[in-house]
Formats: structure tokens, sequence, C-alpha cells
């Protein structure tokens, strides 16, 4: 068949030959049914009287007329044309991998996984679940620590919340500094540095070979194996660092410790570290998966997400989130780290290639390589050429005294990267991926003859070597085949609900399209295997894609400039609020360190402020949701000489755009603060308004969320933040790539490990800005109104909506308030948001920003059908209640209250319920053409808090 078969064609049954018309989920013909029914004529009508005349913007997005797809993917070929990818062997963290094609296709290529929701509602996340728990109980098995979390976001930030909990865990009363091993990464040493100096924390830097320098220390962190590729016994300087009443933290590396004795087995207290050569391409430096796993006793100051086990209410073993009190909607100010760091589809990915390889096949690819580096040592050693440590993993350090950068050249001549350490030394870094071909050129490149033939010995001490064993649960023996691999992840796949098989309804999270156009060039050779270090002349295309999409998020955004490397939302609010500490700092004002917070807002904020060394004053919100202007101005006049900044959420949390905005940052701005927007609900507002033009200093932007990057089970996410003119010193900058901050000798150092974050998924957000144009963009914006105006008038005469703007009106989001209903009736929001799950949809946002409501955001992209299947599904579950009002329904014992309900409680000849089963197996006729079956009942969360397992459960478990 030839291409034109294929093409779109303009007709009045097929109208949409644009990628806006398709992202955008209704027709013309349906925004005027919807707007009708919101009681409009047209959408221009709409948006003046929904968005305040105040802050709308006066001129046009300034950004390049939208491309077709085709044209996008022709352009971004071009762009990656400019990267040269060549074999790099320069490690710092960052290894060459293979990715077994079933995982490539069937999880980072697989909607299935790419776009579900962190899972908050664990009923209908049982398959990524039970893949963070295989991830978990890999690095505690490797580690040889108890209790890991679902991930970090890399290496440093991993290492960075390690410092913060040794912190907190310390029981010195003058806790000391933080040492830090010199020999460790040097990109950790500066993330651990610049999430230091807000928390008033030292941090000294020594050689630790010979053990422990002296002062006070309340953690100490080790390298293992060093950058250096130094292997040494950790025991000596274990010890003494405990004698002192110090932490020990371990950054380790997982493939080597299949080999190497772990960590745990040299008591050491924390181990972190990054899962990226289990699988996951360099991609410039991102996104990949970091780790983080502690002793017992430490697991309950754990840092972000925690998978656990629990039971349904058949007494079924089931998988949820532990220990959820932690989470920043609940601690807010109290909390102690920020629970958005996590990399979840990464380390879905990491840990189905340990299931994929086993034990065995892991043991055998770190044999490889190690075997790959002993060659490499012998050669050199052979060609009279000095290798400086004795023991090694997989990276070898050569002196060459003033010749490094001729070794390095006749490298790069050979097609090979190595990592020039300094003039006498060079660093050769050996992974999966290096073939015997690769060590010849390199030999070469030193001058040194081929490896000597035989069979060099092991550069692993025998005393240093790994005895006991790890990965023994079957889940790491039983899918050899790659159809039993196939079939393994198409069964987890299927027991969870992502946005390829309906609605997700969450407020502020922006569930929508992650079109397949805008993912495909992720997987390209040319942006996934460039190593986030190589010469920059060979990410050519990469730096033109990365300053394009700067440049056209300033213009979104009305800022002087942007900076992508934040690689999560959290991320972004943290360097925000480091740009205003640094600012101030450099006026002479590091005094101001108040941060005022609405109490409508992101319990994220409160978290990356008390990060960011601020102190979080609340202000309160009036009976309508909005900033109380008087209790402001109370909190300004009492802090007027320390305060620092606000933070706010533009449009509300509570889903309106405040009227009063422009004149809150005026009242900030007077008094000497600056303005942080949040831009998590920025989708209401590109192509309307520009936060950098109505008032405000900095804000960050959720690519995952208004510029399409896909949520990925909780992660990947990118929150590059825009600053005013005055805020661009203050950037996030990097020590090994001047490039990618605000220039030499500026900037609040890294926030991530790698320069440009997690550069690999920014072609996602480049092609979406591309292929939508100016006017593509404000469509979106204005559907996603549209959208949240419909969803609110078809649902206001069955629930109330608590806020709304003037004329009655939401912006992007919109908050059904179950309160009165469950006092009438004793149903609650969890419960409707459980029903839901017999409906087929993910509950929208539970309990917050007000508990006892369901926050609703329909998004742009949802097309009418599915925004009335979700109206309909609301509105049968209200007859349901008003049946529990009216005594119809026992008010124990409902579809509501037993909600979500199995296939196997169905079936069981025990039914016992005042209902019948087919009430609560479809409530509506269409769920029969199209059922989702729910793989538990609802889970109960004290119970798992109580009995607290994070790792995979053995199969006696699961016997009935």
């Amino acid at each position: 068949m030839t291409a034109e078969f294929f093409a779109p064609v303009a007709s009045p049954q097929h109208p949409r030959t644009r990628f806006a018309d398709r992202h955008v989920g209704p027709s013309p013909d349906d925004h005027a049914r919807m707007l009708a029914a919101i009681g409009y004529s047209g959408v221009e009508a709409l948006i003046d009287d929904a968005v305040p005349a105040a802050i709308r913007t006066t001129r046009p997005l300034d950004l390049p007329p939208a491309l077709s797809e085709s044209a996008a993917l022709a352009r971004l070929r071009e762009l990656a044309s400019r990267n040269t990818v060549l074999t790099s062997m320069i490690g710092l963290g960052y290894y060459g991998t293979i990715t077994p094609g079933v995982i490539l296709r069937n999880v980072l290529e697989n909607p299935g996984w790419y776009t579900a929701y962190t899972p908050y509602q664990p009923e209908i996340s049982q398959g990524r679940l039970e893949a963070l728990l295989n991830f978990q109980t890999m690095v505690g098995d490797l580690t040889g620590l108890p209790v890991a979390n679902a991930s970090m976001l890399d290496e440093g930030t991993a290492a960075a919340e390690a410092m913060a909990l040794a912190h907190r865990a310390s029981k010195r009363k003058e806790p000391g500094a933080f040492l830090v091993d010199a020999d460790a990464l040097p990109q950790t040493i500066e993330v651990i540095r610049t999430r230091a100096v807000p928390l008033g924390i030292d941090v000294v830097t020594a050689d630790l070979s010979d053990g422990l320098p002296d002062g006070d220390f309340f953690g100490v962190l080790l390298q293992y194996p060093g950058a250096s590729g130094a292997v040494r016994d950790l025991a000596p300087v274990t010890a003494q660092a405990h004698e002192r009443g110090a932490l020990v933290v371990v950054a380790a590396d997982l493939l080597a410790l299949t080999l190497l004795r772990p960590p745990g087995e040299y008591g050491a207290d924390i181990a972190v570290g990054s899962a990226q050569r289990f699988g996951v391409p360099y991609g410039f430096g991102g996104p990949h998966a970091g780790y983080l796993a502690v002793r017992d006793g430490l697991q309950r100051q754990l840092p972000g997400r925690l998978v656990g086990v629990s039971v349904d209410a058949d007494g079924a073993t089931a998988y949820r989130l532990a220990l959820q009190t932690r989470e920043q909607h609940i601690r807010r100010e109290k909390a102690t780290s920020n629970i958005c760091t996590a990399q979840v589809l990464l380390a879905v990915m990491a840990a189905m290639y340990a299931v994929y390889h086993g034990p065995e096949g892991l043991a055998a690819i770190a044999q490889r390589v190690h075997r790959r580096a002993v060659e490499l040592a012998s050669g050199l050693r052979a060609g009279g050429v000095e290798v400086v440590h004795e023991a090694f993993f997989d990276t070898v350090l050569a002196r060459v005294p003033g010749r490094a950068d001729e070794v390095v050249a006749a490298a790069l001549e050979r097609g090979i990267n190595l990592r020039r350490v300094d003039a006498d030394h060079v660093g050769i870094a050996c992974d999966e991926t290096t073939a015997p071909e690769h060590v010849a050129a390199v030999l070469e490149a030193f001058g040194a003859a081929p490896a000597p033939a035989g069979d060099p010995a092991d550069r692993i001490p025998g005393e240093l070597r790994r005895e006991s064993p790890y990965l023994t649960h079957p889940v790491f023996h039983e899918h050899r085949s790659e159809t039993a691999m196939l079939r393994y992840l198409r069964r987890l796949q299927d027991k969870d609900i992502a946005l390829d098989r309906s609605m997700i309804p969450l407020g502020s999270c922006t569930m929508k399209l992650n079109a397949a156009t805008e993912m495909e060039p992720i997987t390209w050779p040319e942006f996934a295997n460039i190593h986030p270090f190589a010469p920059l002349d060979q990410a050519a295309g990469y730096l033109e894609l990365i300053a394009e999409l700067e440049e056209r998020l300033a213009e979104i955004t009305g800022y002087a400039k942007v900076s992508v490397q934040p690689n999560a939302g959290s991320q972004g609010e943290l360097a925000g609020l480091l740009a205003i500490r640094g600012y101030h700092a450099s006026r002479g004002e590091g005094h101001r360190t108040v941060c005022l917070i609405p109490s409508s807002a992101h319990g994220t904020n409160a978290a990356s402020a008390v990060m960011a060394g601020m102190r979080v004053v609340v202000v309160k919100c009036d009976a309508d949701g909005d900033i109380d202007l008087d209790d402001l101005h109370a909190k300004i006049d009492k802090h007027r000489a320390e305060l620092a900044a606000i933070m706010v959420t533009y449009p509300s949390t509570h889903g309106v755009f405040e009227e009063t905005i422009t004149e809150v940052c005026a009242a900030v701005h007077e008094a000497g603060g600056q303005v942080y927007v949040d831009g998590a609900n920025l989708n209401a507002l590109v192509g309307l308004a520009r936060p950098g033009e109505f008032g405000s200093d900095v804000s960050h932007l959720n690519l995952h969320k208004t510029f399409c990057i896909p949520h990925g089970g909780g992660g990947p996410g990118v929150g590059p933040i825009g600053v005013r003119e005055h805020l661009v010193p203050f950037l996030p900058s990097h020590p090994l790539r001047p490039e990618a901050g605000p220039g030499e000798g500026r900037g609040a150092g890294p926030v991530s490990a790698a320069p440009w974050g997690s550069a690999g998924i920014l072609p996602i957000s480049w092609t979406y800005i591309a292929m939508m144009g100016p006017d593509g963009l404000r469509a979106a914006t204005e559907g996603a109104i549209i959208a949240a105006n419909y969803v609110a008038k078809r649902l206001a005469p069955h629930y109330p909506i608590l806020y709304t703007g003037r004329n009655g009106l939401v912006a992007h989001e919109c908050i059904a308030d179950l309160r009165k209903i469950t006092k009438e009736t004793g149903i609650t929001a969890e419960d409707v948001a459980k029903r839901l799950i017999d409906y087929g949809f993910h509950a929208p946002t539970l309990a917050f920003p007000v508990a006892g409501t369901l926050m609703i955001e329909p998004t742009e992209s949802e097309d009418l059908a599915e925004l009335d299947r979700f109206c309909d599904a609301m509105i049968q579950i209200r007859r349901e209640i008003q049946r529990v009002a009216d005594g119809v329904y026992d008010r124990a014992d409902n579809p509501l209250k037993n909600a979500p309900h199995t296939a196997e409680c169905l079936i069981t000849e025990d039914w016992k319920h005042p209902y019948s089963r087919e009430e609560a197996a479809y409530p509506l006729p269409s769920l029969r053409e199209n059922k989702y079956w729910p793989p538990v009942r609802r889970i109960d969360q004290a119970y798992g808090d109580r009995n607290l397992v994070c790792a995979c459960p053995p199969p006696e478990a699961f016997e009935d």
C-alpha cells in the first residue's frame, strides 16, 4: 500500500487533518454543544467571563507555525543527525546497557505502562505496585539492606536525601558535618553541596582510603566502587564512623554488587545509587531510577515512596503505598522530604531487567564487564602504562604523565570517548556493551599492544567477593523465555487502569494525551545513546533542541530564561526557591527566610520551602477558596523584614482564577519579597496569560502535565523553572558542564546529577509544542476550560461544586463536595472513589485540597463521549447514594461501601449482600461491552502500616 493510502482526508466526515485537532478530543460541534450546556454561544465569551482581564496577555504566542506530525519527525531526524553516537567509556555513574527487546517494546513503548498515574489508588495499580515491589526487593537483596524505597530521581538526589536522613536520625547533640569521600562521583558531591547549604549543613570532602580525618561528623558517604574505579574494603571506615556516632552511607553500583560484598554486610546504614545500567539507556543523563535502601530502624524516615504489602477486604494479599502519612498533602511544612521524587517507569524497567536475567544472568554480565576491564588493565601494564588501582570492578585508572589529552584524542579518533581525569590520568569504564574490539582500540590509543594471551586474574580481592545469595524470590527465576516474560508483563499491565484504558480525571495532575508521535523519538539511538558527559560537539542536535525548548517555554510563560535541569516538579520547586534565596543573599538580605504559602497550596510547596531552608507561614483562604487578603496583609506586616517569598498556585488548587492575584503579587513585592507561581495548573493559562507578565518572578513548569511527558506510573517528570531577568544568575548550574547553567561562577549549583536533567524525554515536549503551534496551544487551554466547566455543569445538580470564580465558572478543574452527603448517608468521598473503579474509572483526586471532596480535571484531550461516560457514572453513583439515604440500600452493606467488586467475589456461592451481583458489576449497561475487573477488593491501609512488608513476600503468602 502507498503512503497516500494512510493520509488523512479532509472532508466533513474526517476533518481532523491538524495534529491539534486530534490532540483536542471534542470536535468543534462537540465544543458548541458543551458551550451551550454551560450557557455560552462561543468560546471567547466563556474565556472572557472565566479568566480575569488583569492577567490576560496582550500579545499572542510568538512561536513557529504548527508542524504536521511527519514534518515534526523530519525536523527531529535532522536534529538527531547532528548528534554523534560513539562508544562512551567515560563511566561516572553512566554506562552502556542493552535493553531487552521485550522490555523496550512492552514497557517503555507501551502506553499501558507509560500513561499510568502514581499508585495512590492501589486497587487499580496492582500491576505497577508489584513491579515496584520487585524493584525494592532487587535493591534490598543487592545492597544487603532490608528496606528500599520505590526509586529516587537519580544517584545525586538519593545521596542528598541520604544526607538529610542521616542528619535527622543523628542522636548527637551537635550533629557536626557530613563527610564525603573524595572518590565519590563529582556530580553527586555537588548535588549534596547544593542541598546542604539551605539546611545549614557543612560538607567536608576528604580522601578516606586511609580512614577518617579528625572532626565531628553525623554521616559519612563512601563510593563503592569509587569514581576512579578503586574497590576498597569498607569495614575499617564503617567501624570508625560508627565508633564516632556517625551513620554510614554507601553509594554503590548495583551491577558490581553481584560480585562485591554488599554494603549491608559491612554495617552500612544507608545505600544509594542508580539503576541506570539495568537496561535504561543514557538519554544524555536521564531519566534513570535512583535507589535508596536503609537498615532496620530507619524505614519510617525513608524519603519518597515505599510500596508495602497489605490485605484486601477478603484477606487476599494486596500491594499499596506504605506509610502514606508522610505524604506532603498531610504533613505539609512538617515534611522532611518531597514525595514527588520517583522514577517509576525506569524503576519498572530496571526491575524487569533483573526479572529477565535473574541472578545468574546478572552475575554473568558483571563477570563479563569485569573481564573486559581486567584485559584492559593487563594490556596497559604490558605496554608500560601504570594502572593506579590494583583492585577494581569495571573502571581502570591509567597514569600517563602529561599524555592524557593525547590519549583521549587518540581514542576519539577510534570512535571511543574516555574520561580525562586530569593532565596525567585517564579513566576507562567497561560496561555491558564493551566488546573485545573496544578493548583493542583503547589499548592502541595508549600505544599499548593488544592484551596478552591467557586468562588474567580477577582484580577483586577474595575478602571483598560476594558470598551471600541474592534475588532468591521465584519472580527472578520464573520468566526466562521471552514468551513467559511477555505474558508476565501483560498480566501486570492488565491489572491497572492507565490512559490507554479510560479517562483519568485527576485534579491538578493533568492526565492528558501523550501522543505516539511525541513518544517516538525517545528511543532513537541518536537521543537514547548519548552519554551526559560526552564531548558537547557530539550532542549538537540535543543542545539545539534544548535551546529551542527553553526559548519556547520562556515565550509561553513570559520569563526571561528557562532551565530544564530539574528532573521533577519537586526539584523545580526547590530550584526556584534556591534562586530566590540566592537573589536575597546577593543583596545582603540573607535574613529573608519566611515563605508565605496559602492553605490551599500543593503540599509539596511547603516541603520544598523547608528543604530550601525557609520558614513556612500559612496564609488563610476565605469562604470562596481565595487567598484571604486581610490575613495576607497581616502576615506580610508581621514578617515584612524577613519575607523571602510567597508560593501561589495559579489557577488555585481550588480550581478557580483568583481575581486578586495581581494584588497579591504587588503586596509581596512592595514588602521586598519574591513571587513564586507554582506551574502545576499552567494547562489553564497557555496562550491566555503569562505568569512572568502578571507579577510572578519564578515558576516551575510540569512538563509531565501541561507539556505531555507521560506520568509513567509516578515518574519520569520534568520540572524546569522559568525566571525573570534578575533571577537568571541564580538558575541551577553544573560542575561538569558550565554550559548547562547561567555561566561560569554563577548559579545555585546542580539540583540534578545530569547537566540538563532528564534530557532523554525532552523531545516529547519539544514535539508537542512544535505540532500544536501557537494557535493549537491556545486551543488546548480553551478546551481544558470548556471541559471543566461542562463537567461542573453536568454534576452540579447532583454534587455541590465547592468553589467557583466569577459568573459561577471554574478554571481547568472542579471540586465535587461530598461532605453534606457523607453527613446524611455515611457515604464518603473514598467510597465514591472506590465505586468508580466498578465503572472502569480511576478516581479523581481524593480529599485534596479539602477533605471529603473529589477534585476533577477532565483535560482538553478527552472527547465528549468519554466526558459524558464519566459524568453518567458519577450521576449513577449519586443515585446509588440516594438509595442509601432512602433506606433501599443498607448503610453499611451497599455497593459503595463494598466497592470495588472483583470477579471472584461476585461468583462466590456465598453471596449475602442485599443488592444483586448485577448491580455490583454492571451498574450501567455500557459496562457489559467494556468491563474492567479490579484484581483486588478494597485494601486495608492500616494493616499494611502495622505489618510493614516492603519486599516480595514468599509464595506461601499467596496461599489461601
